[in-house]
């Protein structure tokens, strides 16, 4: 296992960083649910916080909102025996800094250069596999849509990498989060997201105790929620929001990847990407493998991590690369 390291890529000294931006209260969870040792890369908005495990080709894993890191740890271990798992935590988010507004753009094109910018340092520009969750999937294939020829293999869950399909309501919370002051202030000062995320996102049965407070940890103050509050301001809707580029021309894009082999795992009781959102996936991707759980939600790796690792990794081992250790 690599130990924790700190290196600088495009960005700024570690010590600049660390005296101006918020960090979370933790750095390295002292938690059997968390068996793994971070490293950091120094970005301009602060240091990225990410999980660099076992060896072999990369399956690379993009969290969403309000998660990190942690939401794959099971995959993680499930994983590393036969591949380079690789995890980053974006800025604000899990055990990355915590910048403000005014020291990091919160905006997509950032989270997609953040990403370019930690796989170029790790030297991981072929054979990638994706795995995407909620944000992560428009992080991830925003990134793919730069660099189609780098990635082999696709893993969605429950996540959208277009604009909102037509057929689809935007959910109310997330409205009033992203539009209203009192939405604001639920999300900043009494934490409102992460704990209802808690809750919500999980439909099969509730979090473990132990579970719940490692999601809700690195959230431990207002000055630590700013980027899931920017998460769900900046929802790219219609063309004149920021970001709604980067998200038509990935839209445009995913026919690059029509021949990826790609594996879709949905939990149908998601209240925001949930068959709407599948349905968009498969009208893109009529190639894929799709399973799906009727009595599962957004956090499907927590409703049924015990059937949808095994599926993961299967899948991955059927439609293996040259040399792989898990053919």
């Amino acid at each position: 296992m690599r130990n924790e390291t700190l290196t600088h890529g495009t960005g700024i000294a570690a010590g600049a960083v660390s005296s101006s931006i918020p960090q979370s209260a933790i750095r390295n969870p002292q938690s059997p649910l968390y068996p793994f040792t971070g490293h950091r890369l120094a970005r301009s908005g602060g240091n990225l916080h990410y999980l660099d495990e076992g060896s072999g080709d990369p399956v690379v894993m993009l969290h969403g909102n309000p998660t990190w890191s942690f939401y794959y740890r099971n995959l993680v271990l499930a994983l590393r025996d036969s591949y380079r798992c690789v995890v980053p935590d974006h800025i604000g988010c899990g055990l990355s800094d915590k910048p403000p507004e005014t020291l990091y753009d919160y905006s997509l094109k950032s989270r997609v250069d953040d990403l370019e910018a930690l796989l170029d340092h790790l030297r991981l520009t072929e054979n990638l596999t994706l795995v995407l969750h909620d944000w992560g999937g428009m992080i991830g294939m925003g990134f793919a849509a730069r660099h189609p020829e780098r990635i082999k293999r696709l893993v969605v869950s429950n996540t959208g990498a277009f604009p909102l399909p037509p057929t689809k309501r935007f959910p109310w919370s997330l409205w009033l989060g992203r539009n209203t002051a009192p939405g604001r202030w639920l999300i900043l000062k009494r934490n409102a997201f992460c704990r209802a995320a808690a809750g919500w996102c999980v439909t099969r049965r509730p979090l473990p105790a132990d579970v719940r407070r490692m999601y809700l940890l690195p959230y431990d103050s207002p000055e630590h929620r700013v980027a899931v509050l920017k998460f769900v301001q900046t929802i790219p809707l219609k063309p004149s929001d920021p970001g709604y580029d980067i998200v038509s021309g990935t839209a445009a894009s995913l026919a690059k990847f029509r021949d990826v082999p790609t594996l879709l795992l949905w939990g149908m009781k998601d209240f925001v990407f949930d068959r709407h959102f599948l349905a968009e996936w498969q009208r893109h991707f009529s190639h894929a493998e799709a399973h799906t759980w009727t009595d599962c939600g957004h956090y499907l790796l927590e409703d049924a991590g015990d059937e949808a690792v095994p599926r993961v990794r299967d899948f991955l081992a059927r439609h293996s690369l040259t040399g792989e250790r898990g053919a």
